[in-house]
């Protein structure tokens, strides 16, 4: 792995680590060292970075603010690349942005509202990163990135990049193209906002983001909602009827707040959460007859 890493530091392709304790860099502060971790110092950098590691074959992880991960205590083999400083550009113009795809989801919307631009309020506390919630439609309170997006950024697999229209990205709930059909990733974002009333926006981000703090337990290392949600039903809901919240395996917890998040107690293992996550699934499709599926990304 050395020899990967002196091609990447002397291509100078940003910050890179070898042997990064992946714990650093998810919400739940769960997962062993990655071989390779690596930030891109832009567009050009990350397009470098790639190239260099498909010559060696390695496998190859894109990561965002790792709110929605869940990691080995093993680790992660191959490399692990994270949008972050670099690819967090921020062009505003008139009722358009154009946004980074390692553009912090909060701080986003946040600064937009301050601008008096309307159509972010929803993603108010949604811990992720501009290019993860692309690649997830992420969404709350009756709106999702699908309602704003323009068109998006994609880098493939291969290397290649592509602007692809909203309706290019199939979006769904909780899904987009770069899931399946076309695996890639977003490096940057055009959302169509619209002009407002300074006041109304801030007054409408911040029950957003009272509501979360006041129904979800961001107190405790978590990785945001653990399934999506069964529609109609609601997977924090269906937990509840169950009896589960509270149930603990090790040092991972179904939170006491909400049912569809597992806490980190403090000494949480994978392998802790990967079980409360089976027993739920288990006893979901045995009373309910309902699959439920993970919203949390697992990577092996």
């Amino acid at each position: 792995m050395q020899h990967v890493y002196n091609e990447l530091t002397e291509k100078s392709v940003g910050k890179v680590l070898i042997d990064e304790p992946f714990k650093k860099h998810t919400t739940i502060k769960i997962g062993g060292p990655a071989d390779l971790f690596i930030r891109p110092k832009s567009i050009d950098s990350l397009k470098d970075a790639l190239a260099i590691l498909k010559k060696h074959d390695l496998p190859i992880r894109v990561i965002g603010r790792g709110s929605n991960l869940l990691t080995p205590d093993e680790g992660i083999r191959g490399a692990v690349i994270q949008f972050g400083k670099g690819l967090d550009h921020l062009e505003v113009l008139d009722d358009q942005i154009r946004v980074g795809g390692g553009y912090p989801l909060v701080r986003l919307a946040a600064m937009i509202s301050r601008e008096s631009l309307s159509g972010l309020e929803f993603a108010a506390g949604i811990p992720g990163s501009v290019g993860g919630a692309v690649f997830m439609n992420a969404g709350a309170h009756g709106s999702d990135i699908s309602k704003i997006l323009v068109k998006a950024h994609i880098l493939f697999e291969d290397g290649t990049t592509e602007w692809l229209t909203n309706e290019q990205m199939q979006f769904d709930y909780r899904k987009s193209v770069l899931q399946d059909e076309r695996k890639g990733y977003c490096i940057e974002a055009v959302f169509q906002l619209a002009r407002g009333d300074k006041k109304a926006v801030l007054k409408e981000m911040k029950k957003h983001k009272e509501y979360r703090r006041e129904t979800q337990p961001w107190d405790y290392p978590c990785a945001g909602s653990i399934f999506r949600n069964p529609l109609p039903n609601h997977a924090g809901q269906l937990v509840e009827e169950l009896g589960l919240k509270g149930h603990r395996i090790g040092g991972a917890k179904i939170s006491d707040m909400h049912g569809n998040f597992i806490v980190n107690e403090g000494d949480a293992s994978y392998h802790d959460v990967i079980v409360l996550i089976e027993l739920i699934k288990e006893q979901v499709k045995a009373e309910y007859q309902i699959e439920m599926m993970t919203e949390v990304e697992i990577l092996s």
